[in-house]
């Protein structure tokens, strides 16, 4: 029955991976259901289940044959009950929130065309964002960053609450509270800031997140909980959500956060001499606080973890429809000017 049953839910995945519509009906029908039950399981516990289950997984599957090898099991018994168990962890993966990553694009859903690349168009954004960087961080300073953690997230929820029905996202619930990650310093190690929990609808923040860096980061995990796959979409809405907030250190963040990626794309358009003139437009101590993070996160850096880390990451996203890998994150700006092009 366990057999019908596994064949039954691999033939499922298969169809919302490759059927046209079927990824987005998941996410917009089933996965808000989904989310909501294993959410109200795990949040039970203060700890992360996807993690103690993921250690769980990778001990038993490694344990078991050779344990099942002492009782007298044949291997080709021992192989296909291992294969067995793989599947229903691939199957619990996509089931759980994977299939996300095959609904209907970002563009579909908003009802815009890609931006093609103007130059005047993309200065005009450069100037625009510096404006509002600055801006930002000069409301920012009278109170700093000290607006508690959970008043950073009941206002991101209630802002997510706001976003149009028509781009697919579920509504939050009060009980989704991130979990901080148990084995820290692997994370660090390879400049994760967070990640989404598949198996029980999980997200996770780095415990070592600045004041500045957690709005923006729990946005962005956040908006992985309400059914995005993409990475840029993933950005983009925690930087629409921020940049929304009443709050002046939450809408600096939203700024901030995507500094980074700016950057990125105007040295790669415009080249690094005219990338530094643009630069020179923004306040200085912004600039300082990217580079004393970026020192931070450098200084606990694995190159070796984080190479492995890198090339698995890579594959599992172009694996999962994300052709331009870990570049996704930076066609945030592309999001961007889209909407804006449409306005």
């Amino acid at each position: 029955m366990d057999i019908v049953l596994l064949a039954i839910l691999l033939a499922g995945a298969l169809v919302f991976r490759y059927a046209p519509g079927t990824g987005e009906f998941y996410a917009r029908h089933l996965y808000p259901v989904i989310s909501a039950v294993l959410s109200a399981l795990s949040c039970v516990l203060p700890f992360s289940l996807d993690e103690w289950a993921v250690v769980f997984m990778a001990v038993f599957l490694i344990a078991w044959p050779v344990m099942a090898k002492r009782r007298g099991r044949t291997w080709k018994r021992i192989v296909l009950r291992e294969i067995e168990w793989i599947l229903w962890i691939y199957v619990w993966f996509y089931w759980g929130w994977g299939l996300n990553y095959y609904r209907d694009s970002f563009y579909s859903r908003a009802g815009v065309r890609p931006a093609e690349y103007r130059e005047d168009a993309f200065r005009a954004f450069l100037d625009n964002y510096a404006d509002s960087l600055n801006s930002a961080f000069l409301q920012s300073l009278p109170d700093g960053y000290d607006t508690p953690e959970d008043s950073v997230r009941g206002e991101i929820k209630s802002l997510f609450r706001k976003v149009p029905e028509h781009y697919g996202l579920t509504t939050p619930k009060g009980y989704q509270t991130p979990k901080y990650t148990c084995f820290n310093f692997l994370y660090s190690s390879v400049g994760v800031l967070g990640y989404m929990g598949p198996f029980f609808a999980e997200s996770h923040l780095n415990r070592e997140l600045s004041r500045l860096e957690y709005p923006f980061t729990y946005a962005h995990e956040l908006s992985h909980l309400l059914g995005i796959g993409s990475e840029a979409e993933a950005n983009f809405w925690a930087y629409t959500v921020c940049t929304a907030s009443s709050d002046p250190a939450i809408r600096y963040s939203g700024f901030f956060g995507i500094f980074p990626y700016v950057i990125s794309n105007a040295r790669n358009l415009l080249g690094r001499e005219e990338c530094s003139s643009w630069l020179s437009t923004v306040d200085s101590r912004i600039v300082g606080q990217l580079g004393d993070r970026q020192r931070f996160w450098s200084a606990r850096y694995s190159p070796f973890i984080g190479k492995i880390q890198e090339s698995m990451y890579e594959m599992y996203l172009k694996g999962n429809r994300i052709s331009s890998g870990q570049k996704n994150y930076a066609e945030v700006v592309l999001l961007l000017l889209s909407v804006e092009d449409s306005m």
